[in-house]
């Protein structure tokens, strides 16, 4: 476990990366272009983010993302 301090204005960017690289992550799961081991990678991946991002978003916000996991299930 690796533990981490971070200022105000530090976790809003955080907030901020997490939210568009997660964003980024649901359009390119809803290609249909994207198939097979690719598709695959990328919803690893957003299950990773998406871990990170619930540590410090709120309930309300989270729930977005949520259902991209519910969604994107393989």
């Amino acid at each position: 476990m690796l533990g981490m301090m971070f200022t105000d204005k530090e976790c809003r960017e955080l907030d901020y990366m997490l939210r568009k690289e997660l964003d980024e992550m649901l359009l390119d799961l809803g290609d249909r272009r994207m198939e097979g081991p690719v598709k695959e990678a990328i919803f690893k991946r957003y299950k990773t983010i998406f871990r990170m991002y619930a540590r410090i978003a709120a309930p309300r916000e989270l729930s977005r993302y949520a259902t991209g996991l519910r969604n994107q299930r393989t």
